[in-house]
């Protein structure tokens, strides 16, 4: 085991595990990225850690200044514990539709939590956010939909740290949130072998799985514009609330990795790239899994009737 100075220290360097179990093509390797090992669980320690650090640099925060974040659960987590270690109070506006586990957590690092209606999905929370920011310019509004250290601090270090232990990857698929992780890690794996796919996936247009986004709902992140996000996808892959939690069940049951569901979303994405691949085509796909299954256990999702639990992956925020 490694010595460290600080749980921060902690942030990145996750293991990479072979998941080719799942694969329907025998041509095609699966690689997952278990970023539920983070200190505060889930792959948002990593622009939690950048976004505050770039703030502090640039002279936006200081101790004793309040922090300002909409978020469904996992970046304010991460936001909420290094706040708390750093000396920053810290305000975080998030669905009502969060589990209790993300609640709680927010609240023992000590942030004020401000809900907003579930059925507006994290786009409500964005909007009360942004209304808070209008009535408190004292406030540090980091905003990760539009923060560039969102991007940044995965194209600094989890693309390098997933082309290190994956050299022969030729396909990345993950979830679209806040387009941060997709538009690092695939804008960094682009600029060092040019041949990668870059796959998005996304709930059908009108449909939920909820925390993840369709772009053609509307809201389109300031960042993903920014990075070019629509000029460095080769595809998106549909995946359904049923879809979702079908694969975060199989990861667990034959691969023995307990996930959050967002995770069973980027796994059934990187199913249908495998089934997709033309007669022959010998492919490496890797997907990130944002968080592990702590934090959802009081849903139910993981035991009892498929559609039940379907349905509560439509209702309730789990990314």
């Amino acid at each position: 085991m490694t010595r460290v100075d600080s749980v921060l220290d902690l942030i990145g360097n996750t293991p990479v595990v072979d998941i080719s179990v799942l694969s329907p093509n025998p041509d095609a390797r699966i690689f997952i990225k278990l970023e539920g090992g983070n200190p505060g669980g889930s792959v948002k320690d990593r622009i939690a850690k950048a976004m505050i650090e770039k703030a502090e640099r640039d002279g936006e925060l200081w101790p004793g200044r309040r922090i300002l974040e909409p978020s469904s659960g996992n970046t304010g987590i991460g936001l909420a514990l290094i706040a708390r270690l750093r000396g920053h109070p810290i305000t975080i506006v998030m669905p009502d539709n969060t589990t209790n586990e993300r609640r709680q957590l927010l609240e023992m690092y000590g942030a004020d939590v401000v809900l907003t209606p579930g059925n507006e999905g994290s786009n409500g929370a964005v909007r009360k956010a942004q209304q808070l920011a209008d009535e408190h310019p004292e406030w540090a509004f980091l905003y990760q939909y539009g923060n560039e250290a969102n991007p940044q601090a995965h194209y600094d270090a989890t693309g390098p740290e997933l082309l290190r232990d994956v050299p022969e990857i030729t396909h990345f698929v993950t979830g679209l949130g806040t387009s941060g992780t997709l538009l690092g890690v695939g804008t960094y794996l682009r600029d060092h072998k040019p041949d990668v796919k870059i796959y998005a996936v996304e709930p059908p247009a009108g449909e939920k799985v909820e925390g993840l986004r369709s772009l053609d709902d509307g809201f389109i992140p300031p960042v993903f514009v920014k990075w070019g996000g629509a000029d460095l996808l080769d595809g998106k892959r549909i995946v359904r609330p049923r879809e979702s939690v079908e694969w975060t069940r199989r990861l667990a049951s034959d691969c023995g990795i307990f996930a959050g569901v967002s995770t069973g979303s980027a796994v059934a994405g990187a199913i249908k790239v495998a089934e997709r691949l033309p007669a022959g085509e010998h492919a490496t796909i890797a997907v990130i899994s944002p968080d592990g299954g702590w934090k959802y256990i009081s849903t139910g999702i993981y035991t009892g009737e498929i559609e039940a639990a379907a349905a509560i992956a439509e209702t309730v925020n789990t990314w």
